[in-house]
């Protein structure tokens, strides 16, 4: 299969969910920053201006939303695993490259972004 030299991208988008090994993250939640990129071919829409030629952003935000408000897990890798499932699930096997980090990592002295960032197909 060729990688696609064409990409959407969702950047920067909030989610809150119950990811973290320590008893509060389980419990109270927290922030997480996803950034996403899709590999597409944008040939189609280009040329005809048509919605249905290209793939709906609105719709794949509304399920990581869902999606972050469900989810229950320890670890961000096993976060991302579901996230790359998902966006497979709304839009075949195409090329995904994610990162997505804790914007408040509850580390003592540390004010940083912990992050992973994972490819399927890139």
């Amino acid at each position: 299969m060729a990688v696609e030299r064409d990409c959407l991208q969702v950047r920067g988008l909030k989610l809150w969910s119950h990811v973290g090994v320590l008893p509060f993250e389980q419990l109270e939640g927290q922030w997480f920053e996803l950034d996403l990129r899709l590999g597409v071919d944008c040939s189609a829409i280009a040329s005809s201006d048509a919605l249905a030629d290209t793939l709906d952003y609105s719709q794949l935000i509304a399920a990581l939303q869902r999606q972050a408000r469900e989810l229950r897990c320890q670890t961000i890798e096993f976060y991302s695993e579901r996230i790359l499932d998902l966006v497979e699930q709304l839009y075949g096997a195409i090329p995904i490259h994610l990162q997505l980090g804790k914007c408040q990592a509850p580390v003592p002295g540390f004010g940083g972004l912990v992050a992973i960032e994972r490819y399927r197909r890139w």
